[in-house]
């Protein structure tokens, strides 16, 4: 009988990583394996979430970070099967344990969490990372690229008279949402529509987007916390501008399983994901290249802009569908089941 996929979180609260984690286990258990997801039990979104999805969970008790760090070594000592460990918490908390998988969705931030990771992946069957940009930050790692649900059906909505731009994120320089506000500025009849909203934003990284923002005046909309879906439907074309590298780029692939039309800058593993003959990559930052990339996508005809969008979506259904996902899963499961 095949062993039971233990899924440690890193977080208790619902953060892209923790998503992958859900997506995960949901591949397991499509493939006929027992999954279990193990999270904090403070705060509790991820084991609600995985519950919710009909997927057994573990709810680890403890008082924050050093809490759960604990408690899941303490819980570890016990288990029977293998342990999927999706971030650096629950990795080092489990090193030197047996039949384990250590999968970072970003790079290590400090000396600090260098250091644990050099103790975390030790006896670890394969270090996993979500891009092969970040392995090449990583010796010894291997990309296993994240993949997005199946979005729903929708038509794309009909061009109005001026060119509306979207952007889904964190409202932060980091996310290069001033570059985006100001490139749009530059053209006098576009209109952008922001989703996302600034929690754990830096006063320093917010200002500068609430100055370019107000520059828009009425020709910029706010709409908070809104689906993926909801926003592709509603604008022409989709921007990722990143300053900061990224460690993949899920809404990148969101966008492409939509097909909306996108551009990204080349922050990371935004290009990567895109796909290596994606038309519409702009310098991180330069808001004059953006400017002029959106200009082009403005004034391209609508067999022009379906070709790419539809060379988009093939690439997501061979890369990034729940099917891709879940092939990925089986092969890997396959490999560390022989070891």
């Amino acid at each position: 009988m095949p062993e039971t996929v233990f899924l440690a979180a890193n977080n208790g609260d619902l953060g892209g990583g923790e998503q992958m984690l859900l997506r995960t286990a949901a591949a397991v258990r499509d493939l006929d394996r027992e999954a279990v997801v193990v999270a904090p039990a403070t705060p509790g979104d991820v084991v609600a979430a995985a519950r919710a999805e009909g997927l057994e969970a573990v709810a680890v008790p403890g008082e924050g970070r050093r809490g759960y760090l604990r408690g899941l070594r303490r819980w570890d000592r016990t288990r029977d099967g293998l342990l999927w460990c999706h971030g650096l918490v629950p990795a080092l908390a489990t090193a030197g344990h047996r039949r384990r998988v250590v999968h970072l969705h970003q790079l290590p931030r400090s000396r600090a969490q260098w250091a644990a990771l050099a103790v975390a992946r030790r006896g670890a069957l394969t270090v996993l990372t979500p891009s092969h940009t970040l392995s090449r930050g990583i010796v010894g790692s291997r990309a296993l690229p994240n993949w997005t649900d199946d979005p729903p059906a929708a038509p794309r909505p009909v061009r109005a008279d001026g060119l509306r731009v979207g952007f889904l994120g964190r409202l932060s320089t980091d996310k290069g949402l001033d570059v985006l506000a100001d490139a749009v500025l530059a053209r006098p009849t576009a209109t952008l529509r922001v989703a996302g909203d600034d929690r754990w934003v830096a006063q320093a990284d917010l200002e500068p987007v609430r100055r370019s923002l107000a520059a828009l005046g009425e020709r910029a909309t706010i709409l908070g916390h809104v689906t993926p879906a909801d926003l592709f439907r509603s604008v022409d074309v989709a921007v990722f501008p990143s300053r900061v590298p990224e460690s993949f780029g899920l809404v990148v692939a969101e966008a492409m399983a939509a097909g909306v039309p996108f551009v990204v800058s080349d922050a990371g593993a935004l290009p990567e994901v895109a796909g290596p003959d994606h038309p519409w990559v702009s310098p991180a930052g330069d808001v004059a290249a953006l400017a002029a990339i959106i200009e082009a996508i403005d004034q391209s005809g609508p067999g022009e802009i379906s070709k790419i969008t539809t060379a988009a979506r093939l690439r997501w259904d061979t890369e990034y569908s729940p099917a891709a996902g879940r092939e990925r899963v089986r092969r890997l499961l396959e490999e560390v089941g022989s070891r």
